[in-house]
């Protein structure tokens, strides 16, 4: 079972770089990703802790989240070992290396669902432009050629359940 998935990963990645090579996507999807870099998201948070009055909830909670999700993050990457697609068989053109190897699940967008599901808890009218947003964060790593949709859907999912579990405890 694991392997028809993974070839259907396969597949789905390949046509989703494919077609963003066709549409000269590149550019485009390097900005979404840069959007997801770690420092940003520390800026929001106390940009808004400091001049928002529901600032501090969003940072407690956000907070929260990142602190129960990053150490899942780290023992599945380095428990499951999935090469990037860059780093596979089949040649994949990429613009910048990655910080590590592994492929699974994807960092930027579990720390992406992170900030959008502490959103929708906090500031629910920008619900879903917050998970636009993380939605497109994690397209723009297929299409950069460094993560597998399957990668994307596992760190949308640990994103999510890390904040989902602690706003139930805060």
């Amino acid at each position: 079972m694991f392997e028809t998935i993974s070839k259907l990963d396969k597949y789905a990645f390949s046509k989703v770089n494919k077609l963003a090579y066709r549409y000269q996507l590149i550019k485009t999807a390097t900005k979404i990703s840069f959007t997801g870099d770690g420092p940003l998201y520390l800026y929001f948070m106390l940009a808004l802790q400091l001049f928002h009055p529901k600032g501090e909830a969003f940072f407690n909670l956000a907070g929260a989240g990142l602190l129960l999700a990053f150490p899942l993050y780290f023992i599945l990457k380095n428990t499951s070992r999935r090469a990037r697609p860059c780093h596979g068989d089949e040649f994949i053109a990429i613009h910048f290396e990655p910080s590590d190897k592994f492929s699974l699940p994807s960092g930027h967008t579990t720390a992406a669902f992170v900030m959008a599901t502490s959103i929708g808890y906090i500031f629910p009218q920008w619900t879903l432009l917050a998970y636009s947003w993380a939605l497109c964060i994690g397209c723009s790593r297929i299409i950069l050629g460094v993560h597998y949709p399957f990668d994307i859907l596992a760190g949308g999912i640990l994103g999510v359940e890390s904040v989902n579990l602690m706003h139930s405890l805060i």
